[in-house]
């Protein structure tokens, strides 16, 4: 495979993991704003689900060699630093 192939698998790699840690984001931001509190159980069960799935993505498109290991930990890391600010200002609503 030539490198220019394998530099376009990696980057559409890494722009489907984004977008799948966006879809994560805008479920909890629609469930915050119109179903349930961030202290509710079904809540926590959806973003643990969603987290842990996104997680095993990540791994498999690092042991595909598609991402580094250091772009995957920088996006599940940002996507948690979204989520920490989307319950910090549903709780002072």
């Amino acid at each position: 495979m030539s490198l220019e192939t394998i530099s376009e698998q990696s980057e559409k790699a890494y722009a489907l993991l984004k977008e799948d840690a966006q879809k994560i984001l805008k479920l909890i931001e629609v469930q915050m704003e119109n179903l349930t509190m961030p202290q509710c159980p079904l809540y926590e069960e959806v973003l643990d689900t969603r987290m842990f799935g996104l997680s095993r993505e990540i791994d498999f498109a690092i042991r595909l060699n598609l991402i580094s290991e250091e772009a995957g930990k920088e996006l599940l890391d940002e996507l948690e630093r979204q989520l920490s600010a989307l319950h910090e200002a549903s709780m002072k609503s």
